[in-house]
């Protein structure tokens, strides 16, 4: 029962603490809701409509204008006609078009007489986004016209229209994805950011109150309150993140889900219980870090830049054999590491517990680990200043 008040009572001071600290509570309460609905907003879409592209027609022959014809009627294309390439790229390059084509004189008749033409595409890879759906929707068109040409050839030869059809497409492509359907950027991305917005909102509240406790000298009131217990202590000001970010976590997964139509193909206590086990993992590590600095500002400011080299190592952007082994031995022990892993595998591709068994083990683990090292680290500090216990 004692156990229980003194948890509480730190748990009541996290509160009032937060309250009176601006910085946090913009940290905290204002920055998750703001940023999970801001950068959701960026990929709102998911896959771009009528972006401007340029074309060259040098050849004005029947094949290049059912070439462009095809392309345009691409939903996502709005074709614009230059007389010349410098004209396309000039374009292009002021940012009136994200790309051009350039259609060689000639093409029609060397495609006759079954010499190579060429198709010259240019994208502005300053924005992926719209150049990736670019390069993938145009190839496709261009696959489908030049397969429609030989069909044609093959059919003046005597061939009939099956026997051209095999003819020109021996192997027929069924493209079927198992998981983003829309196979787009946005819905690749966004749920793996959504998360990574709580775990650094989390990291930055929390390891900028822990600083703030040694940057004023409240070390001693903190523990008081658990009679110098300093798991306790340590469990009380964990208690109050964990019941908040657990609060984000299902805010994200129910409303802003549903406002950017991520799909969630999981079982939903499965997906619980890995939030709360990253959760559990992220609190005893924030505090950790927390507990070396002196400063809340320097504090906040080195968690902040933080964001993007913990995204970038995880292995959700770049696939994790392909990291240099000492990157991902430092990967390894961040928790957004297996947490990705697992937390993809169940909200997007339905899997279930037993298939990210290892995951979940490796999250314990580090839970484990970063337990021992706050409550070793307090250990430290308090034997330093008699105060506190």
């Amino acid at each position: 029962m004692k156990t229980m008040r003194g948890i509480i009572s730190v748990f009541l001071r996290e509160l009032n603490l937060i309250g009176k600290d601006h910085s946090l509570l913009l940290t905290l309460l204002i920055a998750p809701l703001l940023y999970l609905f801001f950068y959701g907003s960026i990929y709102s879409y998911k896959e771009e409509e009528k972006v401007k592209m340029a074309v060259v027609d040098d050849d004005q022959s029947s094949l290049s204008r059912l070439l462009i014809q095809q392309i345009n009627n691409l939903q996502m294309v709005d074709v614009v006609f230059e007389p010349s390439v410098d004209r396309a790229q000039h374009l292009m390059y002021e940012g009136g078009c994200q790309g051009f084509i350039y259609i060689d004189k000639g093409l029609e008749q060397k495609v006759l007489s079954l010499r190579q033409g060429n198709v010259i595409l240019a994208v502005n890879a300053a924005r992926f986004l719209p150049s990736s759906d670019l390069i993938a929707s145009v190839t496709e068109t261009c696959l489908a016209v030049s397969a429609g040409v030989r069909m044609q050839y093959f059919e003046m030869k005597g061939m009939n229209e099956t026997a051209s059809f095999k003819e020109a497409m021996p192997v027929n492509l069924d493209y079927r994805p198992m998981f983003n359907e829309s196979s787009s950027y946005g819905a690749f991305l966004l749920p793996g950011l959504l998360m990574l917005i709580l775990q650094q909102t989390l990291l930055i509240g929390l390891s900028g109150s822990v600083a703030a406790e040694r940057m004023k000298k409240t070390l001693p009131g903190w523990f008081s309150l658990s009679r110098g217990k300093i798991f306790q202590g340590l469990v009380g000001k964990g208690l109050f993140y964990f019941i908040l970010f657990s609060t984000y976590a299902l805010f994200a997964l129910t409303i802003t889900f549903s406002v950017f139509n991520i799909g969630l193909k999981g079982d939903a206590w499965t997906l619980s219980l890995l939030i709360a086990v990253f959760l559990l993992t992220l609190i005893p590590m924030a505090m950790w870090l927390g507990s070396f600095f002196k400063s809340q500002l320097l504090c906040l400011q080195i968690m902040a830049f933080s964001s993007y080299p913990f995204f970038l190592i995880t292995g959700y952007v770049w696939p994790f054999k392909m990291l240099p082994p000492v990157i991902q031995g430092i990967s390894s022990i961040l928790p957004t590491t297996p947490f990705m892993r697992a937390y993809i595998s169940v909200s997007q591709q339905g899997g279930t517990l037993s298939d990210n068994a290892l995951t979940v083990l490796h999250m314990a683990a580090l839970m484990l680990l970063f337990s021992c090292l706050v409550f070793w680290r307090f250990r430290l500090l308090a034997r330093k200043s008699s105060d506190i216990i």
